[in-house]
């Protein structure tokens, strides 16, 4: 091919993803303005920044890279080194969260982890392995209160694989075992029913209970969206993120308040940041 028709080909290219930005809708969940974040960068340490917990305090995040297996704590006022503990060796984990007692270190192959005395110089982890066969990709690890639980949800199961759904699975904190049958699957014809689009596999990368609405708002960053679905994974409404905003989020959570805070690892040269976002609604 000549290098004219390499420029014509990469120009049809560009051309088709600035329609395509261009059609998409970017509205924003009732409540929130997805347009106005308040922005927090995070230190280097923390460029591949992949799950977030907020403390109660609103001024500390306790957060994981895919990386190493420490958890850091984030203070978003200050420019001083992140503390950070040391649960396990080095490996790709993907998001963490807390039933207000005990932390939890989601793996991407599926595995969980304990991690015991955090905050102390003792930390350490126990070990819990999915027990499901075939190759599994998760990102998405989030707790239950209403059957306390931890669930994850697959970004890319074998068992899943083509047939429109996305499969989560429950871990139990009462029996710490895991559920013999999956929790729930996410229809992923509802999600293009609701956006329009013909999204092919919906690849989550993160997802919180809100505090109010008692829904889960699910991230995904390779869709660049946020899909909002009950506790039982009926999917309710979808929305599509501006890719200025959000150039790869990876992490969420809530104030008690229900304000969002939505991480970015970097990408395309933008360093990794977390997003505030007010919540304007009564609560229900």
């Amino acid at each position: 091919m000549t290098l004219r028709h390499l420029l014509l080909v990469a120009l049809l290219l560009t051309s088709c993803n600035y329609y395509n930005n261009r059609d998409k809708k970017y509205e924003s969940p009732k409540g929130y303005n997805l347009a106005e974040p308040t922005r927090f960068h995070v230190r280097q340490s923390m460029q591949e920044i992949s799950g977030i917990v907020l403390a109660p305090d609103e001024h500390h995040i306790l957060a994981i890279n895919d990386e190493q297996g420490r958890v850091f704590s984030i203070d978003v006022t200050g420019d001083t080194p992140y503390p950070n503990w040391k649960f396990d060796k080095s490996g790709d984990y993907e998001d963490l969260a807390t039933d207000g007692k005990n932390w939890m270190v989601l793996k991407s192959n599926g595995h969980l982890y304990q991690v015991t005395g955090l905050f102390s110089d003792s930390t350490d982890a126990v070990h819990y392995k999915l027990p499901v066969e075939g190759k599994k990709e998760f990102e998405t690890l989030y707790y239950d209160p209403r059957n306390d639980g931890m669930v994850m949800l697959c970004k890319a199961c074998a068992d899943d694989k083509g047939k429109g759904y996305n499969t989560a699975y429950r871990f139990d904190m009462k029996t710490w075992e895991f559920d013999e049958d999956p929790f729930y699957r996410i229809n992923i014809a509802d999600i293009e029913r609701l956006t329009g689009e013909d999204i092919g596999l919906f690849k989550p990368s993160a997802a919180a209970v809100h505090p109010f609405e008692k829904r889960l708002y699910i991230l995904s960053a390779v869709n660049r969206m946020l899909v909002i679905a009950d506790l039982d994974g009926k999917v309710q409404e979808a929305y599509n993120l501006k890719h200025a905003i959000f150039k790869q989020p990876e992490g969420i959570s809530f104030a008690i308040n229900g304000d969002m805070y939505i991480s970015n690892e970097s990408a395309d040269e933008s360093s990794a940041n977390i997003l505030k976002f007010k919540y304007n609604q009564r609560p229900l």
